[in-house]
């Protein structure tokens, strides 16, 4: 399963930056066909980028040394008519580069950190969405701070309904900021982590993805998924005999990626293992500066019911608590369409 799962993802960053590369090419050959003077002068320019290595192998250092000083200059001279021609037809070399997803590593999935290869956090984060396929993480295209809409939350307070003194719109402005202070702030020891509460349909989900697609920007890692299925994997994982590299890699990533979301806290089928579990992931995450952040439909009163104290104690001493109240936005945008 892991090899698997490494082969597919690694399979399609070398088809995706293959691609790219193919495009780039075909641009190239065809601004070279309705510009042929571009073309004459980059031959050129490997002409003398080639004489520049054979030169190298000239015994008389000073010669070696005058040649390559004016071949190099004559090589920036060419360059910079190879530019003047481009910005003739509008283009410049940036355009007829291959447009790859990643600019740290280019679509190789590996970056040089000095003298140190390492794998890319873009080709990180794709092994963890491809085990995590459950995870909402798909829709950072659709849901994220650009498309949050709290036009959707009403401007009437009402404390008697929605049991705080601000209006909803107060309110999730007020949540908003939390959320943007916590993204710019995720890696202070002294940041909190966040709990949002609240009923269905309000906006947890939504503004979670938001924060989860911000930290990716960040060039972070993010393991975004629903209680049930995360203490499912934790439990099937710990008392699986046939644990692979992989497989443990992942399960260890539950405690150090720099981004946890646990979405619909309370509606996993809980027993004394998975108590124990979920106390490990947010004790060890805690004592690691990691951070988390939980969303659950149930309230407080309800969270004290369902979990023991050490749980609990992690959640009010180590959280932000943010209240959504409102309308359920769902049934709304069901009305205006």
């Amino acid at each position: 399963m892991s090899n698997d799962v490494y082969r597919k993802i690694k399979r399609e960053y070398e088809i995706k930056r293959q691609n790219e590369i193919e495009k780039a090419k075909l641009k190239i050959q065809q601004v070279y066909s309705k510009n042929p003077r571009l073309e004459e002068i980059e031959k050129e320019i490997n002409m003398l980028a080639l004489k520049i290595t054979r030169n190298i192998l000239n015994s008389d250092e000073i010669t070696r040394q005058v040649e390559e000083e004016n071949m190099k200059n004559k090589i920036e001279k060419l360059e910079k008519k190879y530019d003047i021609e481009l910005s003739k037809i509008g283009l410049s070399r940036e355009d007829l580069n291959p447009k790859y997803e990643c600019s740290l590593c280019n679509d190789t999935g590996v970056v040089k950190n000095g003298d140190i290869i390492e794998t890319c956090k873009c080709f990180k984060q794709a092994l963890l969405n491809e085990s995590y396929k459950q995870s909402n993480i798909n829709k950072l295209d659709e849901e994220n701070f650009d498309t949050f809409d709290i036009g959707f939350y009403s401007s009437k307070k009402d404390k008697e309904k929605y049991g705080i003194d601000k209006s909803p719109l107060e309110n999730i402005e007020c949540i908003k900021n939390i959320a943007m202070n916590f993204v710019n702030n995720i890696d202070l020891p002294e940041q909190k982590n966040l709990l949002f509460v609240g009923n269905t349909g309000l906006g947890k989900t939504f503004l979670a993805n938001c924060i989860a697609k911000k930290v990716l920007e960040m060039g972070k890692t993010v393991v975004y998924q629903t209680a049930p299925v995360l203490m499912d994997k934790v439990i099937e994982y710990k008392f699986s005999y046939d644990k692979d590299i992989y497989e443990k890699e992942q399960y260890n990533k539950i405690f150090y990626v720099d981004l946890l979301i646990i979405d619909d806290l309370g509606t996993e089928t809980m027993s004394n293992n998975k108590f124990t579990e979920l106390f490990n992931i947010i004790n060890t995450r805690l004592l690691n500066n990691k951070k988390i952040l939980i969303s659950t439909n149930l309230t407080l009163n309800e969270l004290y019911q369902q979990y023991d104290e050490r749980v609990m104690s992690r959640l009010i001493g180590n959280f932000t608590i943010c209240k959504f109240v409102g309308d359920d936005i769902r049934l709304k945008k069901k009305k205006i369409n």
